[in-house]
């Protein structure tokens, strides 16, 4: 307890940021994978080629490269003054967004094609009918893989610890750096903050899931 208790602030101040980063990153994923999936199943061809090679190239790139590439590349085209945490926050975002894609794809496919066809009937266009018609009801097949993507996200995070983010991985690597501490107890606490958060993500989404479910 004393590895707690000792380092409590610096404890708090880790989960505090891993739970921040997690939202605001989760946040750009989903507004941004929606977007790129309305692209993949858009009737423009130069929609559908960039909602295509965006999930291609960011699926197939390891979060560190992007990392690396967020924060060494943007300053080379001359975006400096950018805060270490918000870069953090778009190359998580941007890269959770790939899968956020698929899977809300995934959820527009399993809609019966029917639908936007009689949407289309009455004089409802691309955008009417995939917002009022298509989404709402692709909602419901793609919470529980949205749900599995944000606890990974909650994950991922520790590589932010690695670009100067104050979060539960920069408090691991303090920590052991300090004299007198058990590594295993360190990483115990660090994986108790880390339970706490996916569950709870694990929970609101679960609730969600139980809200939107159609009776049977």
């Amino acid at each position: 307890m004393n590895v707690l208790s000792d380092n409590f602030a610096m404890f708090r101040e880790g989960f505090l940021g891993t739970v921040e980063l997690t939202a605001l990153s989760g946040l750009l994923a989903l507004v941004l994978g929606t977007l790129v999936a309305a692209f993949r199943v858009s009737p423009v061809p130069a929609l559908r080629a960039f909602g295509t090679a965006w999930v291609t190239l960011l699926r197939n790139t390891p979060l560190v490269l992007l990392f690396l590439a967020v924060t060494l590349g943007l300053p080379a085209l001359g975006l400096k003054g950018w805060d270490s945490f918000w870069l953090a926050v778009l190359a998580l975002g941007c890269y959770t967004s790939a899968f956020i894609c698929e899977a809300v794809r995934s959820g527009i496919n399993a809609v019966p094609v029917g639908q936007a066809e009689a949407a289309r009937s009455i004089g409802m266009t691309f955008g009417q009918t995939l917002t009022q018609i298509v989404l709402p009801q692709a909602t419901r097949t793609a919470i529980p893989p949205i749900g599995s993507l944000l606890i990974a996200l909650a994950k991922n995070t520790a590589i932010a610890s690695g670009f100067n983010v104050s979060e539960l991985g920069s408090v691991q690597k303090t920590l052991n750096a300090a004299a007198g501490y058990n590594i295993y107890v360190i990483f115990l606490w660090i994986a108790l903050c880390y339970i706490i958060i996916t569950f709870t993500i694990s929970g609101l989404f679960r609730l969600l899931e139980n809200r939107l479910a159609v009776a049977r």
